[in-house]
């Protein structure tokens, strides 16, 4: 399993909320916080612009997955 990205925490914003200001699907968003999926260079870079969030800060706060 991938590591997980947490986007609640930034900035209040709902799943909802971010798939429609990035325009990535709010299934998508829901299978990356779960770690089901791996987002690509591009995925990282709409969600941290809907997120008002440097890329590479985004990055820094994705979770290591539990061994």
């Amino acid at each position: 399993m991938g590591r997980r990205l947490r986007l609640q925490n930034s900035g209040n914003m709902t799943q909802k909320e971010i798939a429609a200001i990035s325009g990535i699907s709010q299934q998508y968003l829901s299978s990356l916080e779960r770690g089901k999926r791996n987002p690509t260079v591009i995925t990282i870079y709409q969600i941290s612009l809907a997120l008002n969030v440097d890329p590479m800060e985004f990055l820094r706060r994705i979770k290591k997955p539990k061994d």
